[in-house]
């Protein structure tokens, strides 16, 4: 089963693909979706092609993604929504199951402690993949750890 793990962002959406088979998880790979334009409306569209791109190459059985959550700023917030929008519609066009987490929700499941901080959920993501560390950016590591949410709730997961 390959899990893909979505973290919208604004500016940046990071992406980590997991497989799971017979009980091990091994990262497929990693990165941030490309979004080069400073427009607003051809940054959705490249959001777009960027996941199109990665489900063309991938036979992804679940998306998890990461739930909106309070933020101060209106702006930011209104473009990670759309930004979501954007990989929540992609999801359901390919008909592919499609979960939702809270970052508190990705943190317990992760740490077992829903405030956990960046460096708590990047030491357990590696001690779930069997690697030393993770050397990724935040959005990478948070993407992959939505997708390892996804896994640890794998009873809602319909393939």
């Amino acid at each position: 089963m390959l899990i893909l793990g979505l973290d919208p962002g604004s500016v940046a959406v990071g992406y980590g693909l997991i497989k799971k088979e017979k009980g091990e998880l091994k990262l497929i790979k990693s990165g941030l979706l490309k979004i080069l334009s400073k427009d607003k409306s051809k940054r959705l569209l490249e959001i777009e092609k960027s996941l199109l791109r990665l489900l063309k190459n991938n036979k992804i059985d679940v998306i998890a993604i990461e739930k909106l959550f309070f933020m101060k700023n209106m702006k930011t917030a209104l473009d990670v929504a759309q930004s979501r929008g954007v990989l929540t519609l992609v999801a359901a066009k390919h008909k592919i199951s499609l979960l939702e987490f809270s970052p508190s929700e990705v943190k317990s499941s992760i740490t077992g402690y829903g405030l956990a901080d960046k460096k708590a959920v990047a030491k357990m993501v590696a001690k779930f993949l069997k690697i030393d560390t993770i050397k990724k950016s935040d959005d990478e590591t948070d993407a992959i750890a939505i997708a390892l949410a996804a896994i640890n709730n794998s009873i809602n997961i319909k393939v």
